[in-house]
């Protein structure tokens, strides 16, 4: 998938003001995802998943990191997550649509903290760049 101009500079910048509280941020889009879609909890069986848990935080804070490092890489998606991509499709074997949920739960975290600045052209940007993401999360599923 490629990506312009516009959209790579709308993904930067969110990335820019997202990037100093993944931890928090992260952990809202999980608990996020896991009250609107509480099958997604099966994977997380041995976490403690209350609001502020160091799990949720934690855990959170790598899923955002991962965005973060897919925004850094955006030209190169595929390889800059190959690792992250194989450990889901062969160890964890996360059901692949998780992904799309959770994709979601998180442009609802940006827009809530992010107003003013999460505009509709870049919730497009970030709609496509996650899946995008999510497209190279499930690739080696096949």
């Amino acid at each position: 998938m490629t990506f312009s101009d516009a959209e790579k500079a709308a993904i930067t910048s969110i990335w820019s003001k997202v990037s100093g509280n993944t931890n928090a941020l992260g952990a809202e889009a999980l608990e996020r995802l896991f009250l609107s879609f509480p099958q997604t909890k099966t994977y997380f069986s041995h976490f403690n998943l209350k609001h502020g848990s160091s799990d949720l935080s934690r855990h959170g804070g790598l899923v955002l990191n991962a965005i973060g490092v897919a925004a850094q890489h955006i030209d190169d998606i595929d390889h800059a997550l190959s690792n992250l991509s194989d450990l889901h499709a062969q160890k964890l074997r996360v059901d692949p649509g998780n992904f799309k949920l959770l994709s979601h739960t998180i442009q609802v975290t940006l827009a809530a903290h992010l107003q003013k600045d999460f505009t509709p052209t870049a919730q497009a940007a970030w709609d496509k760049f996650l899946a995008a993401v999510s497209a190279t999360l499930v690739s080696k599923y096949r």
